[in-house]
């Protein structure tokens, strides 16, 4: 048997999630799907280095699995053409046993996008959270992300269904740019508990909209204290960028 290692790239709009789900179209089922058929073995299954929500998207999911079989540089055709065409493996090669997508990740890349315009593209409606009329200040969102920089107990800016006892993640980044017609967040860390990146983007887009102060982000860090840091973003902005290992 050899281990796989597989950068898979999704668009989340018609998925319940990564997670499988009885009776739900997730991107799990579908992956492990394609994997009973290539193998003609229904125990076939992958490893993903975490779940993303309902509309989430990814760019660099990552993933392993086991297998008996050598396909060489037939790897990704054999398996994107049993994937539906809002899924595909961008990257795939062989790994020590070892390697493990969810326990040997050391860090992942996120990106949050609004759009700005008084009309948004209906091509764009599922990739991009619509601004509207808010033209938020970048510069006050950038001194408020400032102080979420660092380790720090994130339990105001996770979902209160988080299963996990410790909150302590460290960013090492974390940076918002406009982009042409965007507004984007990208935020790199050890780690993010459930709903935290869609907890912050929100937090800081009311810094930048003068609904908070930047001085008020550390506040809300410090409070421990999910209903301080308001509502949580859309989640079709957001993308999973890139796990590392």
């Amino acid at each position: 048997m050899k281990r796989m290692k597989a950068t898979v790239s999704y668009d989340g709009t018609y998925f319940a999630g990564y997670q499988s789900q009885p009776n739900m179209r997730t991107v799990q089922a579908e992956i492990d799907k394609a994997l009973v058929k290539l193998h003609k073995n229904p125990t076939s299954h992958a490893v993903a280095s975490g779940r993303t929500d309902a509309g989430v998207h990814a760019l660099g999911q990552v993933i392993h699995f086991d297998t008996p079989l050598d396909l060489g540089d037939r790897w990704l055709m054999a398996l994107n053409v049993l994937l539906p065409k809002d899924i595909r493996i961008t990257a795939i090669e062989q790994v020590s046993k070892d390697f493990h997508a969810r326990y040997g990740a050391k860090g992942k890349t996120y990106r949050y996008k609004w759009s700005y315009g008084e009309l948004q593209s209906p091509f764009e409606r599922n990739f991009a959270v619509h601004l509207g009329r808010w033209n938020p200040d970048i510069e006050r969102m950038n001194a408020g992300a400032a102080y979420l920089i660092g380790t720090h107990d994130f339990t105001s800016f996770c979902s209160a269904k988080t299963a996990t006892s410790n909150k302590v993640r460290t960013i090492r980044k974390l940076t918002l740019e406009r982009h042409h017609d965007e507004l984007v967040l990208e935020v790199e860390g050890d780690g993010f508990l459930y709903n935290m990146v869609r907890t912050i983007a929100g937090a800081l887009l009311a810094v930048g909209i003068g609904w908070d102060e930047p001085e008020d982000i550390q506040k809300i860090l410090e409070a421990k204290d999910r209903q301080r840091a308001g509502k949580t973003a859309a989640a079709h902005g957001l993308y999973l960028l890139e796990v590392t290992y």
